[in-house]
């Protein structure tokens, strides 16, 4: 599926339902890879915030996005709608700190999207996929969230009494979003009211736009337009909050009396699952073994051929390779290493085994260059002609050549090398090492 927008700018006046101010709303096309961003044009430069969760800051009834001084309020009806409809790239241009309620629900705002004509763009849509189950539970509040391609939500909604409990579940696609989310409008419970008042909430709160449950009575200038609509609310509140991630979701959501708090950890926690799993591809997609084409590593190339890690990681960047039997590598001598705080005490050196140590590895990443590293590992040998010249010290940045002198099968070799500090040679030796697969190594 490709990502969309809208053909044209669509407008909307109302007002804000916590702050009760007037504001004007308008949804402006956007490019591919753009996102959903509001820009506040009442405030000087006009800046602009993402909607994504690590910018999310209230969570009192409604989701608040923040950056800076810039704010904007209860954001989640119209992301569910744009979430609902299939609308990935768009502009919201308001003039005020939160788009206008409306009636409650994002049936209004399904309407002004439609009324924009939603468009494909050339790029693909990019889809959070699970790889594994995430769950978060807040109190008597949990939500699971399990590997399905689409979305469903399977949600339960009960108030503290028990008196109105919900329960449904759906496939979420624009035409059921449409027909069976959208109206659904927010409700409070009468109890709440003065409480949220308090608070400096629903200033612009009344029974246009939402709905009161008092005791087992419901309270509202129309009839409910579901049997169950409070659930319907919820299921639609938490459509808006996982946009958040920025890219639409594919799970099977599980929640019970979700809210907007346990709705961000979620999102938090979607997020992070999202992000591991990325780097745990790329990882995996980057070749095992140095390529001919590679003429130096970084730091993560030399994590992905050396099987060593910290504290013993001895190179931090192959600065170049010079044909296949030579190598220049660097380590830079941080005061923060370990061995410093008892070599010696007042008086910091870099252990001399770990000089040996550093050419080794240097030594071995040749070796390794030869094949593939998986299930690979250097060992170090013997070592001869060895020698110390000068003290190494913190601030010290280590120049480690070695040059491969035999080479027997790609699997036991021997290496003239050095260690130079400023150009000066501070030790050198002669090492004889292995390669070994990780399995035969007792």
């Amino acid at each position: 599926m490709k990502q969309r927008t809208l053909a044209r700018a669509v407008s909307v006046k109302g007002n804000g339902l916590h702050t009760g101010n007037a504001v004007t709303l308008t949804l402006q096309p956007a490019p591919a890879g753009h996102g959903i961003v509001f820009k506040r044009l009442d405030l000087h430069g006009h800046p602009e915030v993402k909607a994504q969760i690590d910018l999310v800051g209230d969570l009192v009834r409604n989701t608040t996005v923040q950056t800076g001084h810039a704010k904007v309020h209860l954001i989640e009806h119209l992301l569910s709608a744009l979430h609902g409809c299939a609308v990935d790239n768009v502009l919201v241009e308001l003039d005020s700190s939160e788009p206008p309620i409306l009636d409650g629900s994002a049936r209004p705002w399904v309407n002004l999207i439609l009324e924009g004509e939603p468009v494909e763009q050339a790029a693909e849509r990019v889809y959070a996929e699970l790889d594994a189950p995430v769950s978060v539970a807040r109190g008597n509040s949990s939500i699971i969230a399990l590997p399905f391609d689409g979305l469903k939500i399977t949600c339960t909604s009960v108030d503290d009494r028990g008196i109105h409990t919900q329960h449904l579940s759906l496939t979420i696609d624009p035409e059921t979003y449409v027909s069976q989310i959208a109206a659904a409008r927010t409700f409070t419970i009468y109890e709440d009211i003065e409480e949220l008042l308090k608070l400096g909430k629903i200033k612009g709160g009344s029974l246009d736009n939402a709905v009161v449950i008092k005791g087992d009575k419901i309270i509202s200038k129309e009839p409910l337009r579901f049997p169950d609509e409070f659930v319907r609310h919820k299921i639609l509140d938490l459509i808006g909050d996982i946009m958040l991630l920025g890219r639409p979701l594919k799970a099977h959501l599980i929640a019970i009396r979700p809210g907007h708090a346990i709705n961000a950890e979620l999102t938090k926690a979607l997020l992070e699952r999202l992000q591991a799993g990325a780097k745990k591809k790329e990882k995996a997609a980057r070749p095992k073994m140095v390529l001919a084409t590679e003429t130096s590593l970084d730091i993560r190339r030399v994590l992905d051929t050396l099987p060593h890690r910290s504290p013993f990681v001895m190179v931090d960047r192959v600065l170049e390779f010079k044909g296949e039997n030579e190598i220049v590598a660097l380590k830079n001598i941080a005061f923060n290493e370990p061995w410093f705080l008892g070599h010696f005490p007042g008086n910091p050196l870099f252990p001399g085994v770990l000089l040996l140590e550093a050419m080794a590895q240097a030594a071995g990443l040749l070796m390794l260059r030869r094949g593939s590293s998986e299930g690979k590992t250097a060992v170090f040998m013997s070592a001869d002609k060895v020698k110390f010249r000068k003290p190494v010290r913190p601030g010290d940045q280590l120049i480690i050549t070695a040059r491969l002198t035999k080479n027997r099968g790609n699997k036991l070799g021997t290496a003239e090398c050095q260690c130079t500090v400023d150009g000066q040679p501070v030790s050198s030796a002669e090492l004889m090492f292995a390669i070994l697969d990780e399995a035969d190594v007792d």
